[in-house]
């Protein structure tokens, strides 16, 4: 696929703009968390992501632009747990930008940065159940339904995986 998409880490509250953009709107986010953040919901959380964004220069949230326009089309993030075993995929597009394959290309963005920790083990990404076109992009990218189980809310949650197999680094025995 071509590069019509690039990342760049969430650095600083200049980038709340574009945070709102995506978790303000209500289409956006019934996919997600049913309803759209509120300004203090926003706020909140994108201070939790800048300093989850801290952890790790090559991991954590990004925002998403188109290449040839230079516009923000979107999130991808790529979170890792405490012992980096394992990382957490997610992403999320603007309306106007679904179902033109961008999904898919963030996720193989995503992806490849993994490859840069030799100690991930598993990836695992958690969508709504009915987001067909969510679930059509994680299994082309190799990841397999788990669970569904009922969130806080009583709606339902899917969680996919993909087992990570790192290559083998040979030794000479001298």
């Amino acid at each position: 696929m071509e590069n019509r998409i690039y990342l760049k880490k969430f650095l600083s509250e200049d980038d709340f703009q574009y945070f709102y953009k995506l978790v303000s709107n209500e289409k956006v986010m019934a996919l997600d968390s049913g309803r759209p953040f509120t300004l203090e919901e926003a706020k909140n959380y994108f201070r939790y992501l800048l300093k989850n964004n801290e952890r790790h220069e090559d991991f954590g949230n990004f925002k998403v632009f188109e290449s040839a326009e230079n516009m923000f089309i979107g999130l991808g993030a790529l979170v890792l747990n405490d012992d980096f075993t394992e990382a957490e995929i997610e992403y999320s597009l603007l309306p106007e930008y679904w179902a033109k394959g961008y999904g898919s290309e963030i996720v193989e963005k995503l992806l490849k940065k993994t490859e840069v920790i030799e100690s991930i083990e598993q990836i695992t990404a958690t969508i709504d159940p009915n987001n067909m076109a969510s679930k059509k992009i994680l299994i082309k990218n190799g990841f397999v339904s788990q669970e569904i189980f009922k969130i806080d809310d009583g709606s339902l949650a899917e969680t996919f995986s993909k087992k990570i197999v790192q290559p083998r680094k040979l030794c000479s025995m001298e």
